[in-house]
């Protein structure tokens, strides 16, 4: 067999692995020498056949990696010579990622100043926050209202739908609210959202001018924050109390023309907003031409008497917008929520919500719709409120009742988490380390704060349970396994 001929350029460095697709691979690794520069312009490649016989591979491989080099411009031929480098600008061959790229702009650069943790993954434990009970969703329902569905949907349904939500289910949200909530609103003023989260972010990006000042409770839902302070909002952050958010404090907060609050059940203190404050509130918004967002999170949840008014059912100025969601009641996988806004502001949400994602799948919202005309999603409210109630109830009766460094366990009449106070930071730190080390989950309150908090950090410490995530014989476990590790 006559010796083959040296290659042009030396490619022995290139590794195929059969397992992967040969061509593919070969195609990537001649890609990255053209773009940073191992082979340079109008260098002439390999002869296919002894590029084959160097790597081992069949020929037809090498044609194919080739083919989609020349497709993409990468090489060139030339009749009767061979393959060769094409000749690429500077530009092309930055293609290529670097180590260091150019400096983030503002925007860049805010997202990674206020970077928002993943939620914990995986099944719940005691005593994850913010999980309702979705062990008790009736799947077998929703299954069988989604294979309806499916089974034979309107052509009308399948194509791009309306940015706000599927018709249906904001006529059934707007009626929703008005029974329940006491919330008169049109079903035009209703925008579907994947989550309440999304519903916020919304609000921040048109609500929000870089440099704006925005007040949040302190400590809070950090996530909101993050999205104000995204968005080029200065957070000032305003002090809650037994009453809620204190209303003196933000009146005396200069330029500032949006706040964010969670009347209901404060998060994560549990306390809530007293009416007088809610009036107060309300009459700051006129005064400073201004907005509420209000976040009824888990407003369903309440445990004597009937769910609390929303703060919106009080408007009659148009100032107050309401952020709903589905996942407290059903399963946070949903990825369902809703805006009630001012009718002024509909059409701009819909329409800013249109340019992120178009509009939210069909099937969940369609489901949805029927899950709540047929009369599933009342049921489902009531048994949850009162699954909650008996994990509460659980949590109450078995929690030690002597801990040293931790004030007495608070009454809890809403929600489905609550915020026992803690002596000192260090305190917390080791009452949390112990429990998370025995595989009890549970937050500090500590991480609810902003960091340029005025309040001494000791007087940030607390724990944060949530009770409504596992049956009470997993409370009741958590809290024997609690006192071996707290040695009570």
């Amino acid at each position: 067999m006559p010796a083959m001929p040296p290659l042009p350029v030396d490619l022995s460095g290139i590794r195929l692995d059969p397992g992967q697709g040969l061509a593919r691979q070969l195609y990537q690794a001649l890609r990255e020498r053209i773009l940073d520069g191992r082979l340079g312009s109008r260098t002439r490649l390999p002869a296919g056949r002894d590029l084959a016989t160097l790597l081992g591979i069949s020929r037809n491989t090498v044609t194919r990696a080739f083919d989609q080099l020349y497709a993409e411009g990468y090489v060139e031929g030339r009749v009767g010579d061979g393959t060769y480098v094409a000749e690429l600008s500077g530009a092309s061959r930055a293609a290529l990622p670097s180590p260091a790229g150019p400096a983030p702009g503002p925007a860049l650069q805010r997202l990674q100043d206020h970077h928002l943790p993943l939620p914990v993954a995986g099944a719940p434990r005691a005593f994850r926050v913010g999980v309702p009970a979705f062990d008790l969703f009736p799947f077998e329902t929703w299954a069988r209202l989604s294979a309806r569905f499916w089974r034979k949907p309107s052509p009308a349904r399948l194509g791009y739908g309306d940015p706000a939500g599927d018709l249906g289910l904001r006529e059934l949200v707007a009626a929703y609210l008005r029974s329940s909530r006491g919330l008169a609103c049109d079903p035009a003023q209703v925008v579907i959202t994947c989550g309440a989260q999304q519903a916020i972010s919304l609000c921040a990006q048109l609500l929000v001018q870089p440099g704006d000042r925005v007040a949040i409770e302190n400590p809070g839902y950090r996530a909101a924050g993050h999205a104000f302070a995204v968005a080029g909002a200065q957070l000032c952050g305003v002090p809650v109390d037994n009453d809620g958010l204190d209303s003196a404090t933000l009146s005396q907060l200069e330029d500032c023309r949006l706040v964010y609050v969670t009347p209901s059940h404060q998060y994560p203190t549990g306390v809530t907003l007293s009416l007088a404050r809610r009036l107060e509130l309300l009459e700051w918004a006129e005064r400073r031409d201004g907005w509420i967002v209000e976040d009824d999170y888990d407003g369903e949840y309440r445990y004597s008497g009937t769910p609390l008014a929303p703060l919106a059912a009080l408007d009659r100025q148009g100032r107050v917008i309401y952020v709903g969601t589905f996942c407290k009641i059903a399963f946070p996988a949903l990825r369902l929520g809703y805006l009630v806004l001012p009718p002024a502001l509909a059409e701009a949400f819909a329409q800013r919500r249109a340019l992120d994602m178009r509009h939210s799948e069909i099937g969940t919202q369609a489901v949805m719709a029927e899950f709540i005309a047929a009369g599933h999603f009342q049921r489902h409210v009531r048994r949850m409120r009162q699954a909650a109630r008996a994990r509460r109830d659980a949590l109450l009766q078995d929690w030690p009742a002597a801990i040293p460094g931790c004030a007495p366990m608070p009454p809890v009449d809403a929600g489905l988490h609550l915020c026992v106070r803690v002596a000192s930071l260090a305190r917390e730190r080791e009452l949390l380390a112990a429990a998370r080390a025995a595989g009890v989950e549970m937050n500090g309150l500590s991480e609810y704060w902003l960091e340029n908090s005025a309040e001494p950090v000791d007087n940030r410490a607390g724990l944060v349970l949530g009770f409504a995530a596992v049956p009470e014989a997993q409370i009741a476990e958590a809290i024997r396994t609690l006192r071996k590790a707290w040695r009570l």
